[in-house]
């Protein structure tokens, strides 16, 4: 229970919002290690986690999905988009590391022209507030939606 309290506490800091107002991407509040992903390719991998087998970022980082993105369109800008970095794509794609369905990898355009990758039709993100190998907001509720960890079929990872 203790650690329930400690995750949803760490996870509130960084609370979305659901703003249209802004459509900047976020400049500062990417995992450290994007930066060099991002020049490579952004490579997804399959790891195991607590959680069990989920989706993994280059570092590696922990890649989520948000509930309340529909239509495979992110809904998550502004400050959201600050705490909750997307998974960026380099021009020509994701690249699907091991254990990943490539057939499930793909693009959604964000506001702005940047492509944030999609697997399985759900934009993908980051959690800014974790380190390399951690899983901190699995199955957390924040502003109206559920963040959740990626199995490798697409779907939410059980708790």
């Amino acid at each position: 229970m203790i650690r329930v309290l400690i995750v949803v506490a760490v996870c509130g800091l960084a609370a979305c919002s659901d703003s249209d107002s802004e459509s900047r991407e976020p400049a500062t509040a990417t995992p450290k290690t994007e930066a060099k992903a991002h020049a490579a390719g952004t490579r997804i991998t399959l790891r195991d986690s607590e959680f069990g087998r989920m989706l993994w970022g280059p570092g590696p980082h922990a890649i989520y999905i948000f509930d309340q993105d529909e239509g495979g369109r992110s809904h998550c800008y502004g400050e959201c988009a600050e705490a909750w970095p997307p998974v960026f794509a380099k021009k020509g794609g994701p690249i699907a590391g091991d254990g990943v369905k490539k057939r499930l990898l793909g693009t959604t355009k964000r506001r702005g022209g940047k492509r944030q990758v999609t697997y399985a039709g759900k934009p993908l993100y980051y959690y800014a507030h974790e380190g390399q190998g951690e899983v901190l907001c699995h199955d957390v509720f924040l502003n109206g939606g559920y963040w959740w960890a990626v199995s490798r079929d697409g779907k939410p990872r059980p708790s």
